[in-house]
């Protein structure tokens, strides 16, 4: 039998993503101490990534529980819930404006990243803290080590380091697997002007334009930046065989998958301004859970990796915000809060998960694009 404990030292939580600094925020909002360990170097060491459409079931719920929804509100790009899907050939089979009524409002994940940094106390983020290993102490205790030969204790460690958990393994044997799919990224910059055939097909939000296994998923970001996603349902031993440190002969083999399409299309990736990334896509089993540990769990893609579906950022910080307010509710009582966090978060993400696995279906699969039309249109589907 597990006895609880209460909290005698300051929450330590790995990682300053999306999830790690809601956490400390909504702890902070409920006044308990938190220390965040992040392997980059600095807020500005990497780029943050692009758009994300926060929802209102989940990301705006903790943003309320931060506290922070006017200020999120100032970050929001007007016109970005646009959506247009169009054929190889560029016909356009679907254009939805934004017509400002949509419940997912566009931000820059860096931009939203910053506003969480910035309402947190000085001091709570440590940076240039890569973990090193973890063991489990007794008495629900943790000690933490760190590259730098330092090591931190703690009576609650959460894990908010992403698919490649260096905190899970306490908890779960799990491994993400590669699901088959992965993604080249690139950018054009000042596209209106530099690039206006592919700025006009892509539109004033988001541009899919798909085929089975494959397709480009372009967001228009601030300054009329195009952020692509060029996805490719092929082996990780096909992507191997290209050599990403070349970037011309990359983005020519990238491109030739695209033959035929409409120019302004491939040019997404031919005339891109920066060097193509690989990313491939892991995930975890998506009824992954864990039996009850004392004194550690986990939040978002740590918890619960999924392919790309618009939801991993937003349940991030709905994980953080529900975990810090259990926390709150059950001060003197650690393993009461965490189960009751637990308890609800497997089937939330279990869900999630599955409904990712539709949406690929619907975008990559056989019958793409009528099926995806169906889900903007609402047709046969009782909408």
């Amino acid at each position: 039998m597990t006895t609880s404990h209460a909290l005698k030292s300051p929450v330590t939580i790995i990682g300053a993503g999306l999830g790690g600094l809601m956490l400390a925020r909504v702890l902070h909002v409920n006044g308990i101490a938190s220390t965040v360990y992040e392997a980059e170097s600095s807020p500005t060491s990497r780029a943050q990534g692009g758009m994300l459409d926060i929802h209102d079931y989940n990301g705006r719920l903790a943003l309320e529980a931060a506290g922070l929804l006017d200020e999120f509100q100032g970050l929001v790009l007007e016109g970005r819930e646009a959506a247009r899907l169009v054929a190889p050939d560029g016909t356009v089979l679907f254009d939805q404006p934004d017509d400002g009524t949509g419940g997912r409002p566009e931000v820059q994940r860096g931009e939203l990243r910053q506003l969480l940094l910035d309402s947190l106390p000085a001091g709570t983020v440590r940076w240039g803290h890569k973990v090193s290993g973890t063991r489990a102490l007794g008495g629900g205790r943790h000690e933490v080590s760190f590259a730098d030969g330092s090591a931190v204790v703690t009576d609650l460690l959460v894990g908010a380091d992403g698919a490649w958990s260096r905190v899970r393994p306490l908890l779960s044997a799990a491994v993400p697997a590669y699901t088959g799919m992965s993604c080249v990224e690139v950018y054009l910059h000042d596209s209106d002007t530099r690039h206006a055939a592919s700025a006009k097909v892509v539109g004033g939000g988001a541009l899919y334009a798909l085929a089975p296994g494959k397709g480009f998923v372009t967001h228009r970001e601030r300054g009329g930046n195009l952020h692509t996603y060029v996805m490719l349902a092929r082996p990780r031993e096909w992507f191997a065989d290209i050599d990403f440190t070349d970037s011309a002969a990359a983005v020519a083999r990238i491109a030739a998958e695209f033959d035929g399409w409409a120019p302004e299309l491939t040019a997404l990736i031919t005339d891109a301004d920066t060097g193509p990334v690989l990313r491939p896509f892991a995930a975890l089993p998506a009824e992954h859970r864990w039996e009850r540990v004392p004194g550690v769990t986990l939040i978002g893609d740590a918890a619960h990796v999924a392919a790309p579906n618009g939801e991993g950022a937003n349940l991030s910080m709905l994980d953080a915000a529900e975990l810090a307010r259990s926390l709150a509710a059950h001060p003197d009582d650690v393993e009461t809060a965490l189960t009751a966090y637990e308890e609800p978060m497997f089937p939330r993400s279990a869900g999630t998960a599955a409904e990712g696995t539709e949406l690929f279906a619907l975008m990559f699969g056989e019958d793409t694009p009528r099926g995806l039309i169906e889900m903007f249109t609402g047709e046969d589907r009782g909408e």
